[in-house]
């Protein structure tokens, strides 16, 4: 197995990447009564108070090729297909530069395949967005959007998922290095979750916000996941392609530049 190859890594850490996974889910629940029950009762909760919100205070509004007119379910489901993608992202951006002093125990005295340790943060932060696309299918067919694209969204939502693992990769590894990264980040998400099409329609953004995300491949995640739980519709198989191979192309960058800085992080912990 040569240093860069990710695929050989992947295959040869596969238990152990299992493994962490299970514990990265265990832990979070840890001495909760409900456990790994909050990872389905936050994000119900969470489109309830959604529904309230935006139905019941707002009254909802947009129309034309925005969609929803009315506010309650509609509006929250609109919004909460923003969230089922930002939230993952958001997880993973934030854990990532705090993962190796978290777990600078096992890079100093013993060796440790420390390049898993983003892949389980991703894979983590996929199970809980997973419960969220549950609920957000299941809520769907219950206002009626009863669609077969529906089924697509596993395959719309890869080209995000492999941007967010090399994203993953780059934080971790500069996360070592500049300290400041983890604190923050969080301000940073917050700033992108307005930016990104998540509270508003796409084409309702100013014309450099949604030009910039018209290329953002999370943004392209948000709308295609829309058209397809929603509305029905197909995504634009084509830029699905090119978002998927540039994403591919990322995640390796991103493995690259960690696998380089490897060498150093036992110096810099």
């Amino acid at each position: 197995m040569t240093k860069y190859n990710l695929l050989s890594s992947l295959v040869a850490y596969r238990y152990l990447i299992g493994q962490l996974v299970r514990r990265e889910v265990i832990l979070k629940y840890r001495g909760a009564v409900l456990g790994i029950g909050w990872s389905f009762l936050y994000p119900l909760l969470l489109l309830g108070v959604f529904t309230l919100v935006f139905g019941g205070v707002f009254g909802g509004r947009w129309g034309a090729g925005g969609k929803p007119t009315s506010g309650g379910l509609e509006m929250a489901l609109f919004i909460y297909c923003g969230l089922t993608i930002f939230s993952p992202l958001s997880e993973v951006a934030i854990a990532t530069p705090k993962l190796l002093l978290a777990n600078q125990n096992f890079i100093k005295k013993i060796i440790f395949p420390t390049e898993v340790l983003p892949i389980v943060a991703v894979l983590a932060a996929a199970i809980h967005g997973a419960a969220n696309l549950l609920l957000l299918q299941l809520a769907a067919l219950a206002a009626g959007h009863a669609h077969l694209s529906a089924l697509l969204t596993p395959i719309l939502l890869l080209p995000a998922g492999l941007f967010m693992l090399g994203i993953g990769w780059f934080l971790t590894a500069t996360g070592a290095y500049v300290r400041d990264l983890a604190h923050g980040m969080p301000i940073l998400m917050q700033m992108l979750m307005f930016a990104l099409p998540v509270f508003y329609p796409a084409n309702s953004a100013p014309q450099l916000l949604h030009a910039l995300n018209q290329v953002n491949p999370f943004a392209i995640a948000i709308e295609d996941l829309r058209r397809a739980v929603l509305y029905g519709l197909a995504p634009a198989w084509s830029t699905w392609w090119v978002t998927l191979a540039l994403g591919g192309l990322f995640c390796v960058l991103g493995y690259r530049f960690f696998m380089y800085c490897q060498e150093e992080f036992a110096d810099v912990l």
